[in-house]
Formats: C-alpha cells, structure tokens, sequence
C-alpha cells in the first residue's frame, strides 16, 4: 500500500511517527497524523489555526480522549463529565486523565532502544483504519496515489475527537474535498 503514497503523504506517516516519539507516546494515533499534516501545511489551504486545533486536542486528552459526542451522550444519561473529571482531578492532578505515559522496561532494553534512533512505535487501530481508508478513498475517486487530501479526508471520515475537531474548525469532509483537490 505505501508504494501508492506520494511523498507528502509518506513525510505525513514519519512526522506522526516524530510526533508520537516527542510525546512519550506509546503508540501512533489518529491525532498525531492530523499533527504531522498540520506540521507540513498540508492543512493551510483551508485556514486552519494550528494553534487553535493544538489546544482543542490537548483539551481532549485532558478530558481522557472524550468527545463532545460521548459527553452528550453520558449527559443524557445523567452522568456529568465535567464534575468528575474535575473531581479527578483534584484527587490525582491535572490531566490525570490523558494517556498514560509509556510503560516503563528493563534498564538495558532503554538503553538498546536509546541507541537505535528508530524504535518501532506501533500505530493504533484507528491509525491503522485512517491509512487503510485513505486508499479506500483513494480508489473510490479513481486516484493512481494516496495524498495528504487523501490522508485528510479519512481522518474526516471516522467518528471520534479528531473529526470533531476539523469540524469545529470549519474543516468537512465536503470543505477539505473542494478547498484541496487539485
């Protein structure tokens, strides 16, 4: 499937995979590709304020990755989501919510891991279902390579924080198809 990605695209997989490194995550997600498109402007097209959407999604993990979505959701049901993550918060300190930080290893596989400059970091289902789409999409507009436009377009396509996000920007899967085709 890579040999169909453009180089943008292929610089897109390597900066989410930079991104995860720099933030001590654990695995690659959906965000850090939306990141790394940030990052090489694939994005500037369409106005977005990277600043902006930053802030939204360190909210996000803040509030344990929960949408808006879930958060009407469990409001319908009653359950406050703001109280017990401020509750939480309180008893374990701010941002006790966010994704845990790596598990720790034996002192010499650090060390082995420290001197390879590439240590495999695994990507996530969702990661995996973006990259997966974006060919989807790719072949459903009868598009010979994967892009960014690509890569965006199937971070639009999936429910969750990330789309929500775009969304809340401006950015549709109807606005980024027009604003980026070429």
């Amino acid at each position: 499937m890579f040999e169909r990605f453009t180089r943008d695209a292929r610089d897109t997989v390597k900066g989410a995979l930079d991104e995860a490194r720099r933030a001590g995550a654990a695995t690659v997600t959906e965000e850090h590709l939306l990141l790394s498109l940030m990052d090489l402007g694939a994005l500037d097209p369409l106005g977005v304020d990277r600043e902006s959407v930053r802030a939204r999604l360190a909210e996000s993990r803040r509030r344990g990755g929960m949408s808006k979505a879930d958060e009407a959701a469990l409001a319908g049901l009653g359950i406050d989501l703001g109280g017990i993550i401020a509750r939480i918060e309180e008893t374990h300190g701010a941002g006790a919510l966010a994704a845990p930080p790596p598990r720790r290893r034996r002192i010499a596989a650090l060390r082995r891991r420290d001197r390879e400059a590439d240590h495999h970091v695994p990507f996530t289902a969702g990661a995996k279902k973006v990259l997966e789409q974006s060919l989807r999409i790719a072949l459903g507009r009868h598009d010979r390579h994967i892009g960014t436009l690509h890569l965006l377009l199937a971070l639009l396509s999936r429910p969750g924080t990330v789309s929500e996000v775009l969304t809340d920007h401006g950015i549709t899967y109807a606005a980024a198809e027009t604003g980026l085709a070429a």
